[in-house]
């Protein structure tokens, strides 16, 4: 159940202010249809993660646990500060228009599944499937926590948005991975 717990909690404050709840404000203000744009983001955020998380069980099994605890812990460090640098959206508007032929589902799936990769919440899942050994409740924790962050955007819009504390949010982040990545080490070596 912390699997669950943490990866939800952790993609839902990483996903705040991120690119890709940008793109998903800049979706609804263009197509103003919420279903599909949410249904989109949900199919491509359980592919993205389910993906990552295999690639993060599968690193349990190839490198040695010494290394493992290592790069989890300095993985989740550099999280803790790569929260504290805010994203920014590039002009998607080309983008939209290029997607646009396969409809609202389709462009909102394109987007949002390319936007994920490298991302920090794409880079957490990894950390997380790893830390946990639960591909599937890792998926299912970081796609809730996708959709904490996105559903409200694309239902509400700018007028919600605006009004989060966003550099407020990513530093409790901030603090949540670095405190992961402590409690990472100290595990391994004090409580092993």
């Amino acid at each position: 159940m912390q699997e669950l717990l943490s990866s939800t909690l952790i993609v839902a404050l990483a996903e705040m202010g991120d690119k890709t709840q940008l793109l998903a404000l800049l979706l609804a203000a263009r197509f103003k249809k919420p279903v599909p744009i949410i249904l989109a983001i949900l199919a491509a955020t359980l592919i993205n993660h389910g993906v990552s998380a295999l690639l993060g069980q599968w690193i349990t099994q190839v490198l040695d646990p010494l290394w493992l605890v290592w790069g989890l812990a300095i993985g989740f460090i550099a999280m803790a500060g790569w929260m504290l640098i805010p994203d920014e959206l590039g002009d998607e508007n080309d983008s939209i228009k290029k997607w646009q032929k396969f409809g609202v589902f389709g462009a909102t799936f394109i987007l949002f599944f390319l936007a994920e990769i490298g991302d920090k919440t794409q880079i957490a899942t990894i950390a997380l499937a790893a830390k946990y050994d639960s591909v599937i409740l890792v998926t299912i924790g970081t796609t809730v926590g996708m959709l904490i962050a996105n559903v409200p955007a694309v239902l509400i819009g700018d007028r919600f948005a605006s009004r989060l504390p966003v550099s407020l949010i990513h530093k409790i982040g901030a603090l949540i991975f670095l405190i992961l990545g402590i409690m990472t080490l100290l595990s391994y070596y004090f409580w092993s």
